[in-house]
C-alpha cells in the first residue's frame, strides 16, 4: 500500500470512529426514555453589521447574514448558528429552504442519539453546510442543556486547555490598518490578511506599532509558487509564526513544493473543508484550519481534528464572521487544537448573544449547560 492509500485508510478508520460511544451493557430503558412530544425547528436570517468593513482577497463587506436555528423540544431549547460562505455558493436564503426542508425529520428524531440524528442530515442536505453546522449545533446545545453539563463536558474536554486566539486584520490602507492594530492592543497575537499586492505595505504598517507575533492568512491570493515563496521568505524576517493557504486549494503539487522550502508552516484553509479531505492533505501541509461552517458542524469539527492529529497535523480552528453562537461552538473544541483564531463575534457591533469569553487573549469557556450562550436585550 502506497503512502497516500495508507493515509487515507487511517483517516477513513478515524472518521469512522470519532465521537462514536462503545456499547454499553444493556439497560432497562434507553437512554431517550421519557422524551415526549414532537420537537420544533425555527429559523431566522441575522445581518451583523462589522465594526470595520471587512475585506480579504475574495470579497468587501460592511455585514454578513449568518442563520440562526432554535430546536426546542420538551421546553429546553438549543441555538445553533451557521454562517453562509460565497466561495462555496451559499448564502442565507438557501441554508434556510435546507434546514426547513429536514424540519419534519427533525420533528421526529431523538436528539439523544445525536451521531445518528445528525448522520441523517448530513445525509438529507445536498450541500449547504452552514446550514447543516447550524443544526448541529442547535441539537448539541439541546443535548447540554437537557444533560446539564457543558458541550466540552460531553465530550470529556478540558477547558482549562483552551488555547490563545488571535485577532483578525482585514485587508486595507495603511493609516486604517495602524488603527485597527491599535484597537487589538489588548490581544497579545494578531493575524493578518494578506494576499495583494499591497502585502508589504500591509505588513509595514503592522509592525510600525506593534512587534507582537503576527499569522497570515493569504486566502489563495498568491497564483504562482514563485511569488508565494519570495513572499513566505519575507515574511519569515517580520516575525510572522505561520501561513494560511499561500495558492489555490487546487494546486496541491505547488503547495508541496512550497512545504519543502518554506521558512515557516504551511496551513490549509480552503484546502480543507470536511473530515474526508484531511488525509489527502498530509505530505503537502503542515497542519488544517478547521472552520465548523464548511464542516458541518461540531461533531464534523471534531473529527476532522482527531484525524488531523493521527496524522501528524498541527490543527487551529477558524471561524466565519459570526455572532457568539458559532464562536462559542467552535470554542467548545479548542481544548483539543494547537492555534484558535475565534474572533468572528469581536469583529462584529451588535452580537445578540454572550458566549465565550477573551482574557488576555485566552479563550475562557462559559460553564453552563450545552453551549452556554445567553441572549442579550437590545
Amino acid at each position: 500500500m502506497q503512502r497516500r492509500d495508507a493515509l487515507k485508510a487511517v483517516g477513513t478508520l478515524v472518521a469512522a470512529s470519532a465521537l462514536r460511544p462503545e456499547r454499553a451493557p444493556a439497560q432497562p430503558a434507553p437512554a431517550s426514555a421519557g422524551l415526549i412530544g414532537p420537537a420544533t425547528v425555527e429559523t431566522e436570517i441575522v445581518r451583523l453589521r462589522l465594526r470595520h468593513t471587512w475585506t480579504t482577497t475574495m470579497s468587501s463587506s460592511d455585514y454578513r447574514d449568518t442563520l440562526h436555528v432554535r430546536y426546542t423540544k420538551d421546553g429546553v431549547t438549543g441555538v445553533g448558528e451557521g454562517a453562509p460562505i460565497v466561495r462555496y455558493h451559499e448564502d442565507a436564503a438557501g441554508c434556510r429552504q435546507a434546514v426547513e426542508s429536514v424540519a419534519g425529520f427533525l420533528a421526529s428524531a431523538d436528539p439523544l442519539e445525536f451521531d445518528k440524528t445528525l448522520g441523517a442530515v448530513l445525509r438529507r442536505i445536498d450541500g449547504m453546510w452552514a446550514a447543516k453546522a447550524a443544526v448541529d449545533i442547535a441539537v448539541l446545545d439541546w443535548v447540554g442543556r437537557k444533560r446539564g453539563l457543558p458541550i466540552y463536558a460531553l465530550l470529556g474536554l478540558d477547558p482549562a486547555d483552551a488555547p490563545v486566539t488571535t485577532f483578525s486584520i482585514g485587508i486595507d490602507t495603511p493609516e486604517i490598518t495602524r488603527q485597527k492594530v491599535r484597537e487589538a492592543e489588548a490581544y497579545p497575537v494578531l493575524k493578518i490578511k494578506v494576499g495583494l499586492d499591497t502585502d508589504e505595505a500591509t505588513i509595514a504598517a503592522v509592525r510600525s506599532v506593534t512587534t507582537k507575533p503576527l499569522r497570515v492568512d493569504a486566502n489563495e491570493g498568491w497564483k504562482d509558487k514563485e511569488t508565494a515563496i519570495r513572499k513566505i521568505d519575507w515574511l519569515a524576517t517580520q516575525g510572522v509564526e505561520f501561513i494560511e493557504q499561500p495558492l489555490p486549494a487546487a494546486m496541491l503539487e505547488d503547495i508541496a513544493w512550497l512545504k519543502e522550502r518554506s521558512a515557516m508552516p504551511i496551513f490549509a484553509d480552503e484546502a480543507c473543508l470536511r473530515p474526508e479531505d484531511v488525509p489527502g492533505l498530509a505530505g503537502a501541509y503542515d497542519g488544517i484550519n478547521v472552520k465548523l461552517d464548511k464542516a458541518g458542524g461540531i461533531l464534523q469539527g471534531y473529527r476532522m481534528i482527531q484525524i488531523a492529529r493521527a496524522l501528524g497535523l498541527k490543527t487551529m480552528l477558524g471561524c466565519m464572521i459570526s455572532s457568539s453562537v458559532s464562536i462559542t461552538a467552535a470554542a467548545h473544541l479548542s481544548p483539543l487544537v494547537d492555534y484558535a483564531d475565534l474572533d468572528g463575534n469581536l469583529l462584529i457591533a451588535n452580537d445578540p448573544y454572550q458566549g465565550v469569553k477573551v482574557e488576555a487573549g485566552k479563550l475562557v469557556l462559559p460553564n453552563r449547560p450545552g453551549l452556554g450562550v445567553r441572549r442579550l436585550k437590545r
